[in-house]
C-alpha cells in the first residue's frame, strides 16, 4: 500500500506505526512534514518550509488560524508536486493541529483523510481554562480561547475521518462531531517499559545524582517544569514530604521551557517556586535532572518507589503510560485524564491536584505502606497489560486503516454515481404577465427532483471504533530504532523522483526552527492563562 503522512514535527505521534509498516514491507511510506534531524530508513521524506510566520497586524485570535492557512498551502503545494511525480496514496494520516490537513482533500480526491484530534478548547468546566483558581482567566482571553477551534472545525467539516486517543479527548469535542472520531488507544513497549525487581538492590546514579538502595526515590516527570503538570502544587508538597522521610530523595526530569501554559514575565516556573519555598527545602536532596536519555527515562521509573503526575483536564503524558507499563506507585491527579487510566485504591492513588498536603499524604502512604504499594505496581502493571499493549494498538491501528480504505467511497465514484441518478430535466416554471398590466397574474412551477452535485462528499460514516481500546505510547524523548525497508520497484522510482523534488525544491528567506524530536506534536496554549 502507499501511505502519506503529515505531520510537522517528523514523526510526531506516528513513530510506532511508521517503524511498524517499515518492518512489515511491501509498502510505500512518504512523509511530509518541516525539516528536522530525524531519520526513519525506509521513509522517504518531502520538507516543506513555512514562508513567513504570524504579523502582528492579524488579530490575536487569527493568528493561529491564518498560519494554519499557510501551513495548508505548503503541505498542498508539496503534495502536488508528489502527485506530477505519479505518486497516489491509497490513504493520508495526519494531524489537524496546524492546519496542514485543511487542503490535501484538494490535492488527492481520491484517498480517504484519516486526522489525528487532540483537542477541543473549551472555555466552561471541565477542562483546563479556569481550572487552578491561583491563575483566573482574564475575561478578555476567552475570545482568543474560542478562536483556538477555528482550524478544528474547519477540519470536522471537511471530508475524511478522525482518530484520538481517549475517550476525555474525544468527549472534549462537540457532541455533533464525535460520531466522526475514533477512538484508537496509543499503545506502549510492554517489553520495554517493564518492572526491574531488581532496580531496588543496587545503587541508582542518573547524570550526578546517586541514590542507595536504602533510601527512597520519588520521581516526577514532565516535559517542562509548568504548573499544567502541576509543579507548583507538588513543590508545595515537599516541604513536608522531606520533613516527615528524611531516607527520600526527589528527582525531577523536565525543561525549563513552557509547552502548556502561560510564560512568567522572567524567569522559570522552576525559580519562581525555589524563591517561594526559600528555606524550606533541603536541596541535597531534590534534584533537576533537566531532559534525559529515554533509557534513564526508563530505569528511574523503574527504580522508582513513588511516581507523581498531576495534569490539569487536558491531553495525557505518555509518561503516565509508561510508569504504569513499568510498575509503579504512582500518585496521580484526580483529573479526568487521569481517571481515565488510574482506579483509586487500586492502580494508583488519587489526590486532589490543587492540594499539596492531600499530594504530600498519598507519597507519604505508598512510601510506607510497602503492602499496599506492592498491590497498586502489579496491578498497574496488569492494566498496562490489558489495555496499552504496542501490538495489540498497531494491529488496531491497521484494522482502521483498511476498514476506511474498504468504506471511503472516491470522489470519480460519487460523481458516476450522480450522473446516473440524474433524472430526465422537467419543464422549468413559466410565468404569464397579466393583461393590462404588468404583474404577474399567474405561475405554473414544476421543479426537478434534487440532484447530487458532483464531488460532493459521502455521507458520513458512522464511528468506526475499534474492537478493543488499548492506551498510548512513550516518553518525551524517545528514539527511532532504525528499521530496514523494503521496497518495491515502483518505490525505488518514486524514491528517485521525491528526491530530486526535495533537491529542486526553493527555499523561501525565513524558515521555521526544527523542533525536538519527541514532542509528540500536542499546542501550546500560551498567553491563555495569566500568570
Amino acid at each position: 500500500m502507499k501511505y502519506l503522512f503529515i505531520h510537522q514535527n517528523f514523526p510526531g505521534q506516528y513513530l510506532h506505526i511508521v517503524r511498524h509498516l517499515v518492518q512489515v514491507g511491501g509498502h510505500e511510506i512518504v512523509f511530509i512534514s518541516e525539516d528536522n534531524a530525524n531519520l526513519i530508513p525506509g521513509v522517504r521524506r518531502v520538507i516543506y518550509r513555512m514562508p513567513r510566520h504570524a504579523t502582528e497586524q492579524t488579530h490575536p485570535g487569527a493568528r493561529e488560524f491564518d498560519l494554519g492557512l499557510v501551513r495548508a498551502d505548503a503541505v498542498a503545494k508539496a503534495a502536488t508536486t508528489l502527485k506530477t511525480l505519479g505518486f497516489e496514496p491509497d490513504i493520508i494520516i495526519g494531524h489537524h493541529g496546524w492546519g496542514e490537513l485543511l487542503n490535501i482533500q484538494d490535492v488527492f480526491p481520491e484517498a480517504p483523510v484519516l486526522g489525528y484530534f487532540e483537542f477541543y478548547y473549551h472555555t466552561g468546566p471541565g477542562f483546563d481554562i479556569g481550572f487552578d483558581p491561583e491563575f483566573p482567566v482574564n475575561p478578555t482571553m476567552m475570545p482568543l480561547v474560542r478562536a483556538k477551534n477555528a482550524i478544528n472545525l474547519q477540519a470536522l467539516t471537511s471530508p475524511g475521518y478522525g482518530q484520538t486517543p481517549t475517550e476525555f479527548q474525544k468527549g472534549a469535542y462537540p457532541d455533533w462531531a464525535q460520531d466522526k472520531i475514533t477512538v484508537l488507544r496509543e499503545g506502549v513497549d510492554l517489553d520495554l517499559c517493564c518492572p526491574d525487581p531488581t532496580a531496588h538492590r543496587r545503587k541508582f546514579s542518573i547524570k550526578d545524582v546517586h541514590v542507595s538502595p536504602k533510601e527512597k526515590l520519588i520521581t516526577y516527570v514532565s516535559r517542562d517544569l509548568e504548573p499544567y503538570r502541576g509543579f507548583h502544587v507538588f513543590m508545595r508538597a515537599l516541604p513536608r514530604i522531606l520533613k516527615e522521610q528524611p531516607d527520600a530523595r526527589v528527582i525531577m526530569v523536565g525543561g525549563d521551557g513552557v509547552s502548556y501554559g502561560a510564560r512568567l514575565p522572567s524567569g522559570t516556573w522552576r525559580e519562581k517556586m525555589l524563591a517561594e519555598l526559600a528555606g524550606q527545602l533541603d536541596l541535597s536532596r531534590v534534584h533537576f535532572v533537566g531532559k534525559v536519555a529515554y533509557e534513564d527515562f526508563l530505569r528511574l521509573l523503574q527504580r522508582s518507589d513513588t511516581h507523581v503526575y498531576l495534569t490539569y483536564p487536558f491531553v495525557a503524558s505518555w509518561s503516565l503510560r509508561e510508569a504504569m507499563a513499568s510498575g509503579c506507585a504512582i500518585v496521580g491527579s484526580a483529573t479526568a485524564p487521569v481517571e481515565e487510566f488510574l482506579e483509586d485504591g487500586v492502580t494508583g492513588r488519587l489526590v486532589p491536584f490543587t492540594d499539596p498536603d492531600r499530594i504530600a499524604d498519598g507519597v507519604l502512604e505508598l512510601l510506607n505502606d510497602t503492602r499496599t504499594a506492592k498491590k497498586m505496581r502489579q496491578a498497574a502493571r496488569a492494566k498496562a497489560e490489558q489495555t496499552l499493549c504496542m501490538k495489540t494498538y498497531l494491529a488496531q491501528y491497521e484494522e482502521l486503516i483498511a476498514r476506511l480504505i474498504a468504506a471511503h467511497k472516491p470522489a470519480s465514484v460519487q460523481h458516476d454515481a450522480a450522473v446516473q441518478s440524474k433524472p430526465p430535466r422537467k419543464a422549468r416554471a413559466t410565468v404569464r404577465k397579466a393583461s393590462g398590466n404588468a404583474k404577474v397574474a399567474a405561475a405554473k412551477v414544476v421543479e426537478s427532483a434534487p440532484v447530487k452535485k458532483a464531488g460532493r462528499p459521502a455521507a458520513k460514516a458512522r464511528p468506526l471504533e475499534p474492537r478493543k481500546a488499548a492506551p498510548t505510547k512513550g516518553a518525551d524523548a524517545k528514539k527511532s530504532v532504525p528499521v530496514q525497508a523494503k521496497t518495491t520497484r515502483a518505490s525505488k522510482r518514486t524514491a528517485e523522483r521525491v528526491s530530486q523534488t526535495e533537491a529542486r525544491a526553493p527555499k523561501p528567506a525565513t524558515a521555521s526552527p526544527a523542533r525536538a524530536a519527541r514532542t509528540g506534536g500536542r499546542k501550546k496554549k500560551a498567553d491563555l492563562v495569566s500568570s
